[in-house]
């Protein structure tokens, strides 16, 4: 018998229609390939990922951005920018991850993940350190100022919260694409 084994011919099997074992029924379930991991470029749990980290980006940036006093604080200004920076890179890879599943393409190019990877890394990184810096703003200006009656601490704080959550969902962006990356 001649067949060819997939180490000789790196080819993919395509997917079986013969109706799965049910009679009369189309029971066809499109085959994942492991490396297809929900939260990865290209997925839907992906672009989930990318939507809520440009969700929340975008809403911390915006009520940082409405109060009057955020620009005499560095730490503040650091969060508008890398909040900004972390909206723009999530918006551009959702718009990416939208036409890959529309056109059912894979995102597990090498260069692609490697591209992904050193950007999510930045980004987190820096949408991390700018929340670090601004909750610690907030903390002092809150507890061991006690100036709140002054300035507004409420906006402060839902901005440094807002970006805790935009670098706790680009995380799992950063680390499954990292993990794809090393795993080749």
């Amino acid at each position: 018998m001649n067949v060819s084994h997939a180490s000789v011919h790196p080819v993919e099997d395509p997917p079986t229609t013969d109706g799965g074992g049910v009679e009369g029924g189309n029971n066809e379930v499109p085959r994942v390939r492991m490396k297809d991991i929900q939260g990865m470029p290209g997925t839907p749990g992906g672009l989930a990922l990318r939507i809520c980290q440009f969700v929340f980006a975008v809403v911390g940036l915006c009520i940082m951005a409405t109060t009057s006093d955020f620009p005499s604080v560095t730490a503040f200004c650091y969060l508008v920018a890398a909040t900004g920076l972390q909206s723009l890179w999530s918006l551009s890879l959702a718009i990416i991850d939208i036409y890959a599943l529309l056109v059912r393409r894979s995102l597990q190019n090498y260069r692609v993940v490697s591209l992904f990877t050193i950007g999510d890394g930045i980004t987190s990184t820096l949408t991390f350190a700018a929340a670090c810096a601004s909750a610690g703003i907030t903390v002092l200006i809150d507890n061991d100022l006690d100036s709140c009656a002054h300035n507004h601490c409420a906006q402060f704080e839902t901005s440094t919260a807002m970006a805790f959550i935009s670098w706790f969902t680009a995380l799992p962006s950063f680390l499954l694409n990292f993990w794809s990356l090393a795993s080749r």
